[in-house]
């Protein structure tokens, strides 16, 4: 019994399930840093998303009205995960800027 050979790898082609990631083709100019401000906006966004969820279905369960507390419990873990990544990005950004501060020019 032979076992065929496996065909070499043609070509690999970049997939696009992340916009706009730059693949070395050429800089971008006049990069202001609004799609790192977009990322953050959008970030805090989803964050207040969660935690009004959360909040509704932590209500809902103290006054009986939720059917299944498994919800409410990933609700609550969920909002609160994000939170704190949230808040370790804010204090590494903090961090980053003090440290450029105080570099010398």
């Amino acid at each position: 019994m032979t076992v065929a050979p496996i065909a070499p790898v043609q070509g690999v082609l970049p997939t696009s399930y992340v916009a706009g990631v730059d693949t070395g083709a050429a800089p971008v100019a006049g990069t202001d840093g609004s799609a790192f401000a977009t990322s953050l906006t959008g970030a805090v966004d989803n964050l207040q998303q969660l935690q009004s969820t959360s909040n509704q279905l932590a209500v809902s369960a103290v006054t009986g009205n939720l059917d299944d507390i498994h919800n409410a419990t990933l609700a609550a873990t969920r909002a609160q995960v994000t939170l704190e990544l949230m808040a370790t990005v804010r204090n590494k950004g903090v961090d980053a800027f003090n440290e450029i501060m105080r570099m010398q020019a």
